[in-house]
């Protein structure tokens, strides 16, 4: 695979990303849906994810999509594994896609997936699919047909897409990809060193190549979109490196989306809140030893947290931070 040929010299000019704080997500507060809004008002997200030996992927993807507030949820996923992945999520309504000998999604599911897909706010595909090639032509298939649903692709799809840039470069809504340094440097055929080196100036050249929004997912997580804006992400510890975890902040950038926000916002905010989560419970259980599907339930408090108005510290820690100074 030949480097990518970017347009702009100037990325490297721009300032310095923000670094993801309270403050900031307070000032970019996620739509909220009216009291007497039913499931359809919340907005539906679909999720193509799984695979014989990874069917929990999607329960993870699935459940932290509801968690984020999406109000309709329907999975797509392999017929091997479908009555188990719906009993496993008993709000979802469960899709059997044909399935290839390699229990990858067969190609032949395009047509089906256009129209669960064009009837969702957001679409994710990604977590637990196998076949790159086989991906490969159903996204070269898929994006063409696809209206306004915005698409987070994250794993094995996401790893598909540079062999379908000009599908994706079509599409109508801007892509979320959520690549770690690994991925990446698949991505852009460059050395994972040199990701880590420059984890900003490569996000911000990955979005603008693929045209999306892009979170390079690390230590410290660099969200980019197309237009050069930047944020930098420092919450979450080493206790989210664990399997699992992985699945679970692209199902949440997918709920934010199904329920109105933009996605380079719901890729900020899911970012913050999957980094949140990890940090409270390493708090509460311990700094290693939590689980993925446990960070989900942490999603809606730590929202509505972000969601109030920050109130001002008593008059006397105001007065000890003066006297600090």
């Amino acid at each position: 695979m030949s480097k990518p040929q970017h347009r702009s010299e100037g990325l490297s000019e721009l300032p310095a990303p923000p670094v993801v704080t309270p403050e900031l997500l307070r000032a970019w507060p996620l739509p909220q849906p009216s009291d007497d809004a039913d499931k359809e008002g919340r907005g539906r997200v679909l999720v193509v994810a799984g695979s014989p030996e990874l069917p929990g992927t999607a329960v993870l993807a699935a459940t932290a999509a509801l968690r984020a507030g999406a109000g309709k949820l329907r999975i797509a996923t392999v017929a091997s594994i479908a009555p188990y992945v719906g009993i496993a999520v008993p709000e979802a309504r469960v899709l059997a896609l044909p399935e290839t000998r390699g229990g990858a999604i067969d190609p032949r599911a395009v047509r089906q997936l256009a129209e669960l897909a064009n009837a969702s706010q957001a679409t994710l595909i990604g977590p637990g699919l196998v076949g790159t090639e086989t991906l490969r032509v159903l996204l070269c298939h898929l994006l063409p047909r696809l209206a306004d649903t915005v698409l987070v692709l994250d794993s094995e799809a996401m790893m598909a897409i540079p062999g379908c840039l000009q599908e994706l470069h079509g599409l109508r809504a801007s892509a979320i990809l959520t690549p770690h340094a690994g991925e990446m440097a698949g991505l852009l055929s460059m050395e994972k060193t040199d990701v880590r080196a420059d984890p900003v100036g490569t996000a911000r050249r990955a979005a603008e190549h693929f045209r999306a929004v892009v979170a390079l997912k690390g230590s410290e997580t660099v969200i980019a979109s197309p237009s050069g804006q930047g944020w930098r992400n420092r919450s979450g510890n080493v206790g989210l490196a664990t399997s699992g975890s992985g699945d679970t902040p692209s199902g949440i950038v997918a709920g934010l989306v199904a329920r109105g926000a933009a996605p380079a916002q719901a890729a900020v905010w899911g970012v913050y809140l999957h980094g949140s989560a990890g940090d409270r419970l390493a708090r509460q259980v311990g700094p290693l030893g939590f689980l993925a599907r446990e960070l989900l339930a942490e999603i809606p408090a730590l929202m509505a947290e972000l969601s109030r108005p920050e109130r001002p510290a008593p008059a006397s820690v105001r007065r000890r931070r003066r006297s600090a100074q």
